[in-house]
């Protein structure tokens, strides 16, 4: 299946959990290190902005430029709808797209970097909520195989842009379970109960 399909449905996923957040969610805690729930849209919408930028101009100036805006969810869709546009055009997957500091890749291995980021953050997103999480099953064993190929690195060497230290979970674990060790989440983390 395109990879471009996968973070499509991603994305239509992500969007019905934004869709719910409101002004006093924004403080909420996420599992995001450091991260309030305000912090980790923005993070979301930049990656959005960038990657359509990148994808249409080969780089983007700018990966931390994410504003909320009065209406956190509709800066959220507004960005969700540019990527999509840009990931849409026919020669995406054999253009070469500079992303971060990662180096430049051809777009279907861009596409694959921004599925990796939305499925783990769209977990982060359901956790903060409180919300189901029920992202495509495609997507997420792409992204599971993805980050396989991620090194795993102690938490003093961590490449700058990941997730975070790899999380040990359970060898039966389902595969969104086991991606999310892999990004360095815990399956089982809760918000901190105040």
């Amino acid at each position: 299946m395109d990879i471009r399909e996968l973070d499509r449905r991603t994305l239509a996923v992500l969007d019905k959990i934004v869709s719910g957040v409101t002004e006093a969610d924004l403080a909420r805690e996420t599992p995001c290190a450091g991260w309030d729930l305000a912090d980790l849209l923005r993070h979301q919408i930049a990656e959005n902005n960038a990657f359509a930028v990148a994808l249409r101009e080969g780089s983007a100036p700018d990966w931390n430029n994410g504003t909320l805006g009065r209406d956190p969810y509709r800066g959220y869709a507004e960005s969700a709808e540019a990527v999509m546009a840009a990931f849409a055009e026919d020669d995406v997957p054999e253009r070469l797209v500079a992303i971060r500091e990662f180096g430049t890749f051809p777009g279907a291995f861009a596409a694959r970097m921004h599925l990796l980021d939305s499925v783990g953050h769209g977990w982060d997103l359901a956790k903060t909520l409180g919300v189901p999480y029920e992202p495509d099953e495609d997507a997420v064993a792409d992204a599971l195989a993805f980050a396989e190929m991620i090194p795993a690195y102690p938490e003093d060497r961590l490449i700058h842009g990941t997730f975070g230290v790899v999380v040990a979970v359970p060898a039966d674990a389902s595969p969104l379970d086991r991606f999310l060790g892999l990004v360095g989440r815990d399956p089982a983390w809760t918000p901190t109960i105040r």
